[in-house]
């Protein structure tokens, strides 16, 4: 039976790591055995610089853990030696680094994780990882919502200058048309004046006739 100081201690470092991974965004399990002391310190390095927190962590402790945070469903995943990848600033980051490091080594096997407070399988962590990172996400976002607009100014300023290419070929044509017209107009006026004479000339010989 363990001492009071060994229990003392071990429920010191479960409730060191449930303040810890309280605040964490997901969570990443692997067993990474196969890894050589240079891959795994490379893995490490740039987990480290994306701010992900990797510890191996024994499986009961690793249990107690979780049973404390509530999260259920994890036994399958804590038989044999586990490591723990964590951010608390990065979804992503935890499942996106152990993933390329994942596929390179295939001695690393992602056993499964904890996405938004529930236990996800190793199909669902390369999934997350497939998610673009936050400042590409965000671009595309923006780019996204910016792009209509973009493409209607695009297509105003294509048809606004296509109307003034075509405006001086229109002007152009019903100033000759009204051009044209002017004349015309002069000759009806010139018929109507001769139809006006024509019938004061039949008007009067009918006069001279009834006299």
């Amino acid at each position: 039976m363990p001492s009071q100081r060994i229990l003392e201690a071990k429920q010191k470092v479960v409730a060191d790591l449930v303040s810890d991974y309280k605040q964490a965004k997901s969570f990443v399990f692997t067993d990474a055995r196969g890894l050589t002391v240079l891959q795994d310190t490379q893995m490490r390095a740039d987990l480290r610089k994306n701010n992900v927190t990797y510890k191996i962590v024994k499986n009961t402790t690793a249990k107690l853990v979780f049973d404390e945070l509530g999260v259920k469903g994890l036994d399958e995943f804590f038989k044999g030696p586990t490591a723990i990848a964590y951010s608390t600033e990065d979804l992503i980051a935890p499942a996106k680094i152990i993933k390329e490091y994942a596929d390179k080594y295939s001695k690393l096997d992602i056993k499964g994780g904890i996405i938004e407070g529930a236990a996800a399988t190793a199909e669902q962590v390369n999934t997350l990882a497939k998610i673009p990172a936050k400042e590409v996400l965000c671009g595309q976002i923006a780019y996204g919502l910016l792009f209509p607009f973009t493409k209607l100014a695009m297509l105003l300023k294509a048809a606004a200058e296509k109307l003034q290419e075509e405006g001086g070929v229109v002007i152009s044509e019903k100033t000759e048309e009204a051009s044209q017209e002017v004349p015309e107009v002069k000759t009806e006026e010139t018929t109507e004046e001769v139809a006006v004479q024509a019938s004061e000339e039949v008007v009067e010989p009918t006069a001279e006739a009834a006299e």
